[in-house]
């Protein structure tokens, strides 16, 4: 977590407590609750439910579909309701149709899971309330950049992207940085993803000499290198992003697959 939103948080708590001695604190909560989404959007209610009933805080929790629709109406219901402060908001179509409505409210947000750059980037230009506690987008891209120029200063290392938006911009900026470190992938290309084998791809790696490859794409894709690799006896090292987290299909990942990755809150975070 950053040390601005470090400050956010803490001057939010602050707020909260000071509040909460004056009268009953109303924090609207933002989270989708239908819709693929809804798995996510109950667990936002559960947290948020279990949280005020320990500070004595009213909540008004309203779906807002992870969409924009249901992102504007859900900031008329706050609005109109005059909720002190709103949380939640996965999705960035929803925050960006309903951050007007409650700039115009005077309604400050926090969101927690959307990680567009551009929400908190042009605060100064749009002059929306709104703050963060989840990581940017750009944060995974730079933390892999940073871990993998680090740990594979001395190995004969490619990259490659399964031709996503996603993927391309992750490998971009691990190629820029390695650049800046005067390091130089022995391999660089796009793979075609959702393929019932990679063993082209591992055979272009191996011929090229490369022994770890990091590869932009989804898990799965990922777990199949590994596999073909493996019996290709090509001796090679993958890792990954946050995409890693996925549960694989029908193929696991291969021993020793690097995840670079928030860790899990209920690894780290404290009991009491």
């Amino acid at each position: 977590m950053r040390p601005r939103t470090r400050t956010i948080a803490a001057l939010f708590w602050l707020f909260l407590a000071s509040a909460a001695n004056a009268q009953t604190l109303l924090v609207g909560v933002a989270a989708p609750l239908s819709g693929p989404s809804a798995i996510l959007g109950k667990q936002i209610e559960a947290g948020t439910g279990l949280a005020a009933d320990a500070n004595g805080i009213e909540l008004k929790t309203v779906d807002d579909a992870c969409t924009a629709d249901g992102g504007a109406v859900a900031a008329r219901e706050f609005a109109a309701a005059k909720v002190n402060i709103v949380v939640g908001f996965l999705c960035t179509e929803a925050i960006e149709a309903a951050m007007p409505i409650l700039k115009d409210a005077g309604i400050p947000v926090i969101t927690i899971g959307v990680r567009t750059e551009s929400l908190t980037d042009r605060r100064a230009k749009t002059g929306w309330p709104v703050y963060r506690l989840g990581p940017r987008g750009d944060d995974e891209r730079n933390a892999i950049a940073s871990a993998l120029t680090h740990l594979w200063q001395n190995e004969l290392f490619a990259i490659i992207d399964d031709g996503t938006i996603y993927g391309r911009e992750i490998v971009e900026t691990l190629r820029a940085a390695a650049e800046q470190a005067a390091l130089k992938p022995v391999f660089v290309d796009t793979f075609r993803p959702q393929l019932d084998n990679q063993i082209g791809m591992i055979g272009r790696l191996k011929k090229a000499g490369a022994t770890h490859v990091f590869a932009g794409g989804d898990g799965d894709d990922i777990a199949i290198m590994g596999r073909d690799a493996a019996q290709l006896q090509a001796g090679i090292v993958f890792a990954g992003g946050e995409n890693l987290r996925t549960p694989p299909g029908d193929v696991p990942y291969a021993v020793g697959t690097l995840m670079i990755a928030l860790p899990e809150w209920a690894d780290v975070a404290d009991p009491k």
